[in-house]
């Protein structure tokens, strides 16, 4: 990803040249433990090209920053009916809390962090290189 930034009422809230965007979903049943598997995962992926044009560096050997977004939707259960279910997602405090653990975990490994702002209405706007999308599931699913 060469860029992004994320936009609140028409006002840019959080910028980034090269690195990665990180859609945050939290689920109801997920612990402290869960939120710094994934921090730690993701900040160790050799996701990005190496002079050789291969996926061999993380995010910190090519100093590259991560903007990090809420996305609840992301927990949106499509297997039933037309309407996605949001029940296994978390919400309120419990899901900010988590959201700002993320970004402080991510912090303590020296990673430039940026951020939407958790609860409202984004406009995310991305230029990605590649492109190169991850789930990343503390669960350990796939």
């Amino acid at each position: 990803m060469t860029e992004a930034s994320v936009k609140v009422e028409d006002a840019v809230v959080g910028s980034i040249g090269p690195g990665m965007v990180v859609f945050l979903g939290v689920g109801k049943d997920d612990s402290e433990k869960d939120v710094a598997y994934i921090a730690e995962k993701i900040s160790v992926l050799r996701i990005f090209e190496d002079s050789s044009g291969k996926m061999n560096l993380s995010i910190g050997e090519t100093g590259g920053e991560i903007l990090v977004v809420s996305q609840f939707t992301l927990y949106g259960d499509c297997r039933k009916g037309r309407r996605p279910s949001y029940a296994q997602a978390s919400g309120g405090d419990s899901a900010r809390q988590y959201y700002e653990f993320f970004v402080a975990k991510l912090k303590e490994r020296g990673i430039l962090v940026k951020t939407g702002v958790f609860g409202a209405h984004m406009d995310v706007h991305i230029v990605n290189c590649g492109p190169v999308t991850l789930l990343v599931d503390s669960s350990r699913n796939f």
